[in-house]
């Protein structure tokens, strides 16, 4: 499928303090170190994507309203292997598609690693979706509003702002000075803990989109008056989640900029920073906040200047990120912390006889739940071959005919009338046996389609993976797997 494509070097943007024009950003990229590949941006079908979402499963929105939001974030996985977030629109968004292609590959052309970087889109009959890079630990503004063990450390904030303020600028160096409804949602954590700036707010508005979606008190005064969004804008922007590290809370700027004209800063600081930062740093930051919300756009700084003015404050530079928001690095656990299953263990030493066994004493146990309508027409001759095939590849798969068990299932499936992830997982099965690990890896896919929380879906996407020497791919399947198993036994 389509993930695996030619790459392109993509480098740390860490910008040089004198600023860049876009004849000179390619340079700059080259210059910085640091670098890491990305595939090229690409065109995906519908139904790489849907594979890739399980179906857009509930259990995999990622977006900050879930089902209710007019655009609605899926996580997923291309292949099972690159770990991927799609945007997808509502259908009355971008009703040009040219217009939707034409903006999503000028954003694509974009690479940074202070960006989540768009990967590519699909453009299929109404369908509007955008791919983007998958950050795995949550928003600032889960960090900062609704964080469960420990506040983020004081100079965690002010790396997140450099980076954020790194971001705009490398994207002003490239055209793409505008960023629509920059917030605290759109900040990401990826596997090493640091931030990165969504991409999906540098598209343009598509029909009836609005620039801001935040609560009118946190819009600048300007887009009040005129409804459209300027670089000084993003810059009045940036000034709110200023405030939002300082505070630890979404305080509206207009009360804010009355603290800071009493001087009542301490109503400004979180309580949870005490005795982490100097005054001085204090109120460096402060005083750059009140500039960003300056009500005169033109008396606003720049994305250099905020780079500049931000540098200097920076502490614990060595230390990673994961360490200071105390995160183990690349995800909440390791395969060898999570107690592993007689399946999982089986799939990860790719022992096929074993997983044999397990899948033929569990049987038909998992399928129950599965929607599976059928109009009185289908209880038909049709419908009693459809079942003939399954008892037909149910007896082979027992008896270790692992290729008639294919043929047989593959009548089943085609047919149609009911679906069963557990078809696939024999199917997968008998594909390995075979020395066939795509097909088994599609089969897995597909089982994940109809049960998005399976745990065995996940399990056999490790082993077709292993077959085909994807490790690393594997583990993570395998974690998927086991993390799944705890919180249905936990009962979460």
């Amino acid at each position: 499928m389509g993930a695996r494509v030619s790459k392109v070097t993509v480098c740390c943007c860490r910008t040089p303090r004198n600023g860049i024009t876009n004849e000179n950003a390619d340079a700059v990229t080259e210059e910085q170190g640091e670098a890491y590949e990305l595939p090229v941006f690409q065109e995906f079908t519908f139904e790489q994507l849907r594979l890739a979402t399980s179906g857009f499963a509930v259990e995999n929105i990622v977006s900050e309203h879930g089902e209710k939001a007019p655009n609605v974030v899926y996580k997923g996985k291309l292949d099972a292997q690159r770990r991927i977030a799609v945007k997808r629109f509502n259908r009355s968004a971008w009703p040009d598609p040219r217009q939707f292609l034409e903006e999503a590959r000028s954003v694509g052309q974009i690479r940074s690693k202070r960006l989540a970087n768009l990967l590519g889109c699909c453009c299929e009959g109404d369908e509007r979706l955008l791919v983007a890079e998958y950050m795995p630990n949550d928003t600032l503004a889960k960090h900062l509003f609704h964080w469960e063990s420990q506040a983020m450390k004081w100079p965690m904030r002010l790396r997140v702002v450099l980076y954020l303020a790194e971001a705009l600028e490398y994207c002003t160096s490239r055209g793409r000075a505008l960023y629509h409804d920059l917030n605290a949602y759109r900040v990401l954590f990826d596997d090493d803990c640091n931030p990165r700036l969504s991409c999906f707010g540098l598209m343009k508005n598509s029909r009836d989109g609005k620039s801001y979606s935040t609560n009118l008190a946190f819009t600048p005064p300007e887009y009040m008056r005129t409804g459209r969004i300027t670089p000084e804008s993003v810059i009045y922007s940036f000034g709110t989640m200023l405030l939002d590290v300082l505070s630890g809370k979404h305080i509206p700027p207009s009360h804010a900029l009355d603290l800071i004209r009493d001087r009542n800063f301490n109503m400004l600081t979180d309580s949870c920073l005490e005795g982490q930062f100097s005054n001085e740093e204090g109120t460096e930051l402060v005083r750059l906040a009140s500039r960003c919300l300056h009500y005169e756009p033109r008396e606003r700084p720049n994305v250099r200047s905020l780079v500049q003015s931000l540098a200097p404050l920076q502490k614990d530079v060595e230390t990673p990120s994961y360490e200071l928001m105390d995160i183990p690095r690349g995800g909440a656990s390791s395969i060898q912390s999570l107690p592993l299953s007689p399946l999982a263990e089986a799939c990860s030493r790719k022992d096929l006889t074993a997983i044999h066994e397990i899948l033929e004493k569990t049987g038909y146990k998992d399928d129950e739940g599965t929607a599976n309508e059928l109009s009185f027409q289908m209880w038909t001759n049709q419908m009693q071959d459809t079942l003939n095939s399954k008892k037909k590849g149910d007896n082979a798969f027992r008896q270790k005919d692992f290729t008639t068990a294919i043929d047989c299932y593959s009548q089943f499936i085609e047919v149609g009338t009911m679906v069963s992830p557990t078809i696939y997982a024999r199917r997968c099965l008998s594909y390995l046996m075979n020395d066939m690990p795509q097909e088994a890896l599609s089969d897995a896919m597909q089982a994940l389609v109809i049960s998005p929380t399976w745990p065995t879906a996940f399990y056999l996407q490790a082993a077709a993976l292993l077959a085909q020497g994807m490790e690393n791919e594997a583990q993570e399947a395998l974690k998927d797997g086991c993390n799944l198993e705890q919180s249905s036994s936990s009962g979460h």
